[in-house]
């Protein structure tokens, strides 16, 4: 009896134990709960820490800013301690992360999944003492090859000239002026009203994220540029605040960093790409006109776009950046991750 007794008494002490060093922790982010990165990234990857960790880490999901805020306050938000994870996109807050911004320049990615690996690998051994320096990086990639989506054909160069073009990024904004258009800068959320009040004419999108706003039913017209380099991608980055980290236990702290950094890039990477496809049939099923640019065409707006890249490299020369280096580092870590 006494020895039953015991072991009880010690089950429950464990259970205890075990219950203190549970935590959960809360996730912001600006997208609606069913969209692609929410729903097929950032959801299965917490599950996977909490299988992982036997129930002890829980993320709870606070989707489409339901805490409050806009999407470009989302950083702030981790580094001050209001939640203690989000997912953003550095773009949202021009000029802040320069050096992410290399991975954004036009016709510099050529697969999704290269290019999220190099990018999170760049994080590690540069930006995360720099530009990351306040909050701790859990996962950062890109999206698939963007694409121009508009409420008339653009066929060509010259078509672009006179739209109002949404641009989730400054370096994407920059070459839109160079292609003749006048760049909007708005988070994806904004997009539908915009489009619907004819502020704009047409975004650039990837793929994944069009069901989460049913672009596909307020523009009919779809433009593609010949690979493999993609006219612009956007980087997204998942961080933490610092202090929630630090106040881990260690065994979940280690739980946490064996499914970050590399492995999450990969993942969200891949995952997000490999809808593209499937999202780009049904709106072409729906009727929509996707055109898909010829090598010689696509080098005319590659050349067009060709004086954004020189002149990041002269601003951040000015900022005491090495531009040159930083791309001549992201290409021959995608080379070396296969893209």
């Amino acid at each position: 009896m006494i020895r039953f007794a015991l072991a009880v008494f010690v089950a429950a002490v464990a259970s205890i134990a075990q219950a203190q060093d549970s935590v959960t922790l809360r996730f912001h982010q600006f997208l609606p709960a069913t969209a692609n990165v929410p729903a097929n990234i950032l959801q299965p990857w917490a599950a996977d820490l909490e299988a992982a960790s036997g129930g002890r880490i829980k993320i709870e999901f606070y989707d489409a800013m339901a805490l409050g805020g806009k999407p470009a306050d989302l950083y702030d938000q981790a580094k001050d301690g209001v939640v203690d994870i989000i997912q953003v996109l550095p773009g949202y807050t021009p000029g802040r992360f320069p050096r992410t911004e290399v991975f954004e320049l036009p016709f510099m990615m050529k697969d999704p999944v290269a290019a999220s690996r190099a990018l999170m690998k760049m994080i590690d051994e540069d930006f995360a003492s720099n530009e990351y320096a306040d909050v701790h990086v859990l996962g950062a990639w890109v999206h698939g090859p963007g694409v121009v989506h508009t409420n008339k054909p653009v066929l060509k160069l010259e078509d672009m000239a006179g739209l109002q073009i949404r641009t989730p990024t400054r370096l994407a904004g920059e070459m839109l002026k160079l292609l003749g258009a006048t760049p909007v800068g708005m988070p994806l959320p904004a997009v539908p009203e915009n489009l619907t009040k004819s502020v704009i004419n047409g975004a650039l999108i990837p793929w994944d994220v069009t069901p989460s706003i049913k672009l596909a039913e307020l523009v009919h017209n779809h433009t593609e540029l010949a690979g493999p380099e993609a006219i612009y991608t956007a980087t997204l980055i998942t961080v933490m605040n610092k202090d929630s980290y630090a106040a881990l236990p260690d065994d979940l702290r280690a739980i946490m960093d064996a499914k970050s950094g590399d492995y999450f890039a990969e993942f969200a990477g891949r995952t997000e790409f490999a809808v593209d496809a499937p999202i780009r049939q049904e709106a072409i099923d729906a009727g929509n006109i996707v055109t898909v640019l010829d090598a010689a065409e696509t080098a005319r707006w590659k050349a067009a776009s060709a004086p954004v890249e020189a002149a990041w490299i002269a601003e951040m020369d000015g900022k005491g950046i090495d531009g040159t280096a930083l791309i001549a580092r992201a290409k021959e870590l995608m080379a070396g991750f296969g893209g």
